[in-house]
């Protein structure tokens, strides 16, 4: 029987969507380092654990999205684990944004990331605002909220770097430019999901109120070649 392609997403996505921007070759893979940190390997073998270590940017780090924690990487060092709540939407709950939502673009790529560095919804980059279509919302023209894609493959896209910056949270723009991002991929077909710290108690619950489901738990391991 197959595996389903969220069991291992990251593998999923750099063989799937992302297959453009992925280096490595059938052992492991990465996306494009100013892109993200994702990786897998087809499995543990010591042959593709060597090729782990030989990735593009592998003295920084590299994560790694299982279904249960990694057997010993030799040659690796893990920095840190965590539980991951995988969750899916086939609906949307309903509900519209009563403020004004844009299409954000390369002129806003530094504010992004500036949004992104301040709140940290997870790893974002000097690109990662290239790895999908992006929304957000700004007061007095500067950016407050945005939300957006990440991971991609055939039947699925992932909803990711939802974030709201600290002075601004409070007014329904996380979950706003949610709805929109979902629908838009249930509209083209795809399934929309998302991955929360499963410590992130409110965020599950909020990712409830929207339509999302939880499927299952996936593991969480940041390494480097760093000793």
């Amino acid at each position: 029987m197959n595996a389903h392609p969220l069991d291992r997403p990251a593998w999923s996505a750099l063989t799937g969507g992302w297959a453009h921007l992925a280096h490595g070759d059938d052992r492991a893979w990465r996306i494009e380092p100013d892109h993200g940190p994702f990786a897998a390997t087809a499995d543990f073998t010591p042959e593709n654990i060597d090729a782990l270590r030989s990735l593009p940017g592998a003295e920084g780090e590299l994560w790694l999205v299982e279904t249960a924690p990694l057997p010993a990487l030799p040659g690796l060092t893990v920095l840190r684990e965590a539980d991951i709540t995988q969750m899916v939407a086939g609906t949307i709950s309903s509900g519209e944004p009563d403020f004004e939502v844009e299409e954000l673009g390369e002129a806003d790529a530094a504010e992004m990331l500036a949004l992104a560095t301040l709140t940290r919804p997870g790893p974002f980059l000097v690109k990662t605002h290239r790895l999908g279509r992006f929304i957000g919302v700004k007061q007095s023209g500067c950016l407050v909220a945005m939300a957006g894609e990440r991971m991609r493959m055939p039947g699925f896209a992932e909803v990711s770097g939802v974030c709201t910056h600290p002075d601004h949270r409070g007014k329904g723009y996380a979950a706003g430019l949610m709805r929109l991002v979902a629908r838009r991929m249930l509209a083209q077909g795809e399934m929309p999901f998302l991955h929360a710290y499963a410590a992130n108690e409110g965020a599950v619950r909020l990712y409830d109120t929207l339509g999302f489901r939880i499927r299952r738990t996936v593991r969480l391991t940041v390494v480097t070649t760093r000793a």
